[in-house]
């Protein structure tokens, strides 16, 4: 089952296991017991000094499919990508509102120039 370095480094092959967790609904358990029985291959990381398991994306989708079943773990793509979505449209709602703040307050200082 071994994989070039290629594969590691392809962009949106690999994630956390932390992200494995919510997009595919498994359990940090189960994704620790399959790395010892070397179902999933990882490498160790560190984000701010905290160590994570980067996995493979279709190694971790063939693992899920295995426990879980294929309608599961579509179901459960599609409720992450669903909710990837609506945080992105409140954030470009935020930031909307913030432009439209910032457009008031360049009107208002161009009347008083005006004045």
């Amino acid at each position: 089952m071994p994989v070039s370095q290629a594969d590691w480094t392809k962009p949106g092959a690999t994630l956390s296991h932390k992200n494995a967790c919510k997009e595919f609904g498994i359990e940090e358990s189960e994704i620790i017991e399959a790395i010892r029985q070397g179902k999933l291959q990882y490498k160790e990381n560190y984000a701010h000094g905290n160590p994570y398991f980067r996995l493979l994306r279709d190694e971790v989708e063939s693992f899920a499919k295995e426990i879980h079943g294929g309608e599961t773990i579509e179901m459960k793509k599609v409720e992450y990508e669903i909710k990837k979505t609506r945080t992105e449209i409140n954030s470009y709602k935020r930031k909307i509102a913030a432009l439209e703040r910032q457009m008031q307050n360049l009107l208002q200082r161009k009347s008083e120039i005006e004045k």
